[in-house]
C-alpha cells in the first residue's frame, strides 16, 4: 500500500506541473488570437484537473 500512496503523490504532483505549464501555453495561444489551440488546451486543463481529483479521492479513501 505504501508504493500505491507514493505513486498517487508523484501522479498528481506531475498533473499539477502539467496544468500550469498548459495554462501557459493556453495564455499564449488566446495572446497570439489562435482559438483552436486555445480550445484544445482548455480541454486537456480540464481532464488534468478531472485526473488530478481522481487520485486525490482515492489517495484520501486509503490509496
Amino acid at each position: 500500500m505504501v508504493n500505491r500512496k507514493k505513486r498517487l503523490k508523484r501522479g498528481i504532483e506531475s498533473l499539477e506541473k502539467q496544468i500550469g505549464l498548459h495554462e501557459e501555453k493556453l495564455k499564449k495561444a488566446f495572446e497570439e488570437d489562435n482559438i483552436e489551440l486555445a480550445g484544445y488546451y482548455k480541454k486537456e486543463i480540464d481532464a488534468k484537473k478531472k485526473d488530478k481529483e481522481e487520485k486525490e479521492r482515492i489517495l484520501k479513501k486509503g490509496g
